[in-house]
């Protein structure tokens, strides 16, 4: 009887643990991811609606997938550019970032603020570290925020041919917009 009730205790104690551990942690499917290219022929903008995030409050770790075909352009062949010759996305087909917010007491109180965020950004199958602010806001049981990218498409390893330089800019600017709920 006595090692019955110590399985029980040992058992409540498993789910709770486990309740508590995945109350800190927030994610979506449905975040936005914008870049913009400003160049001196032609400003190149596109945005996708289909990165997921996830962020665990515990440890401040943060991953992120986009699928690179799901960045959305106004002009049709810019899109086909982009997934064929630029960045390959039959060959690469998802950009992510895997990292950690600093900071990890406010996070678990959910203050709002800033928080840098450190971490490796894969992209055309090339990873780079980057640490950059992001700008994160609890309301309810939600996680909102943003952090901003300044990405070399050199650093990636991704080519621009000489005759279309001038179109695309040597560093594009990436934002991310986060709307996550508890898990």
């Amino acid at each position: 009887m006595k090692n019955r009730s110590y399985i029980q205790i040992l058992c409540l104690t498993f789910i709770f643990c486990q309740y508590q551990v995945s109350a800190q942690v927030y994610e979506s499917k449905k975040n936005k991811i914008t870049f913009f290219s400003q160049a001196p022929l032609e400003d190149i903008e596109s945005e996708s609606n289909r990165a997921y995030v996830m962020a665990d409050l515990s440890s401040g770790e943060v991953k992120s997938t986009v699928p690179i075909s799901s960045f959305a352009f106004k002009k049709s062949l810019m899109q086909q550019h982009f997934n064929t010759q630029y960045m390959e996305s039959d060959k690469f087909p998802y950009a992510s970032f895997t990292g950690k917010l600093n900071n990890i007491d406010d996070l678990k109180q959910q203050k709002n603020g800033e928080y840098t965020l450190n971490g490796s950004m894969t992209i055309h199958g090339v990873t780079q570290s980057y640490t950059e602010t992001a700008t994160i806001r609890f309301e309810d049981e939600k996680l909102n925020g943003n952090v901003k990218f300044k990405v070399r498409v050199d650093d990636h390893d991704i080519k621009i041919p000489r005759f279309v330089i001038r179109n695309i800019a040597e560093v594009i600017d990436v934002e991310v917009w986060i709307n996550l709920t508890k898990k």
